[in-house]
């Protein structure tokens, strides 16, 4: 059985991908463990806001903190990027069957064929 994203849900995982410096630290998490001091580090802003910037991430569930010795370790959390997944595979599928209806429709259409956009412009 497929699981039901809540709008509150879609809402919370975009509102934290919504920011430049989340979706880097996040695209770094991904390449690897790092400690909070050493993404600290990687941006022009205090220790505290970049502290701040990870609190979101691991509160809708895209980032994992850790400890690792006397560090803190940030990973990222595959299943909590399942959700933005599904809600894009979502749009996306509703897009292509948009798309292949006017298809359709330029098909069936009336319009004269010198009068038809040229569709192969746009593939």
């Amino acid at each position: 059985m497929e699981a039901v994203i809540t709008d509150e849900r879609v809402d919370e995982v975009f509102a934290a991908l919504a920011d430049a410096t989340r979706r880097d630290i996040l695209s770094r998490a991904m390449d690897g463990d790092l400690g909070i001091s050493e993404l600290a580090e990687l941006y022009p802003m205090s220790f505290a806001a970049v502290q701040k910037h990870v609190a979101v991430l691991e509160r809708t569930g895209l980032v994992q903190k850790r400890p690792d010795g006397r560090r803190r370790v940030v990973s990222t959390d595959i299943e909590g990027l399942r959700d933005a997944r599904v809600v894009l595979d979502h749009f996306e599928q509703l897009w292509r069957h948009r798309v292949g209806r006017m298809h359709e429709l330029l098909d069936e259409g009336d319009l004269p064929h010198d009068n038809r956009p040229d569709q192969e412009r746009y593939r």
